[in-house]
């Protein structure tokens, strides 16, 4: 398949999706893209706004990744907003579910915490402290929760992981779960194909 993974930080949840796909990466700091490259070398990589990138290109991709940026959705703006400054959610993440559900053809899964307000459209999945949405089932499995969500001791090491405070170990998917969910994606993939080609069969 051809995949696009957006906001795609390190790439926890490309981590074990191994090298028979065309996967395009999409992250808009370099440094971390710089990281990303170093471990996939196979993968095309974009350094740019995923945002935007996802508009322009998504009609070129059977399967779609996105994990926009979760600050601002997290149950931590119960207590940021008090003790810091406080912030709107921002929108990028309902605009992208929105419009993934309405034009896109192939596979797509967006990927976020749970959110501290109410949901506007309900997620597919929700797996440990994250939400799924997405056009095709996600039947649910068991992460420990500590991972749920980073994959820190998967790359830094179990003996660093409480120590450690990169972002990009932080925001990083746990590879289980991107795994779990790619052959969730490929298996629906697969059955529309065939589907399709036995209803072109039935026209002949």
């Amino acid at each position: 398949m051809k995949i696009l993974n957006l906001y795609c930080g390190i790439g926890g949840n490309r981590k074990l999706w191994g090298n028979d796909h065309e996967i395009t990466a999409v992250e808009f700091d370099a440094q971390i893209a710089e990281k990303y490259k170093a471990l996939f070398p196979n993968d095309n990589v974009v350094v740019a706004d995923a945002h935007q990138y996802l508009l322009n290109h998504y009609s070129e991709f059977d399967f779609i990744w996105t994990s926009p940026p979760c600050q601002t959705h997290s149950r931590a703006n119960y207590f940021i907003n008090y003790i810091t400054q406080s912030r709107y959610p921002k929108m990028e993440l309902w605009q992208e579910i929105i419009f993934l559900k309405t034009f896109f053809k192939g596979k797509f899964c967006v990927e976020n915490v749970v959110s501290y307000y109410d949901y506007f459209i309900p997620p597919t999945a929700e797996v440990g402290r994250h939400y799924l949405w997405s056009n095709f089932n996600i039947p649910k499995i068991e992460l420990p929760k500590d991972e749920v969500g980073t994959m820190m001791k998967q790359y830094v090491g179990k003996k660093n992981h409480a120590h450690s405070k990169k972002l990009e170990d932080r925001n990083a998917v746990n590879s289980d779960l991107g795994l779990h969910i790619l052959n969730c994606a490929t298996d629906s993939y697969n059955a529309n194909l065939v589907n399709q080609v036995g209803l072109f069969e039935a026209c002949l």
